[in-house]
């Protein structure tokens, strides 16, 4: 079964939102050392259910909150996402270390990623 694994908001000034759910929420909040300029939020610690997430710059202006979900191929899982009458947003990208993320939308309108963990991704 595919599960959410991670949350991420889009924002005009990331840092800026990033504080913000610090502080509201208390939430661990770094900044990424990959390659974009992305803030990681820690909801709570490996004992507490949830998910954690993270804040990036946003893209288009319709860019909100998207769930992000763990799938065992991201390549399969887009083929899916069309045929079932969504789309891809944004085309697969690498992200060193983590994996593979493509962005869709579904049949509503509503943006989501599909993640392939894949550690050895570069």
């Amino acid at each position: 079964m595919v599960r959410v694994i991670h949350f991420d908001l889009s924002a005009d000034n990331p840092e800026r939102a990033a504080k913000f759910y610090n502080t509201v929420f208390g939430w661990k909040v770094e900044k990424w050392s990959g390659p974009s300029d992305y803030w990681l939020m820690t909801t709570g610690d490996e004992t507490d259910p949830g998910i954690t997430g993270g804040v990036a710059a946003r893209i288009k202006p319709s860019d909100t909150t998207a769930v992000i979900f763990d799938v065992s191929s991201v390549d399969e899982f887009s083929k899916k996402v069309e045929s079932s009458g969504g789309e891809i947003r944004e085309t697969k990208q690498t992200i060193p270390g983590v994996g593979y993320l493509i962005m869709c939308k579904d049949t509503e309108g509503n943006t989501f990623g599909i993640m392939q963990i894949d550690q050895s991704a570069r």
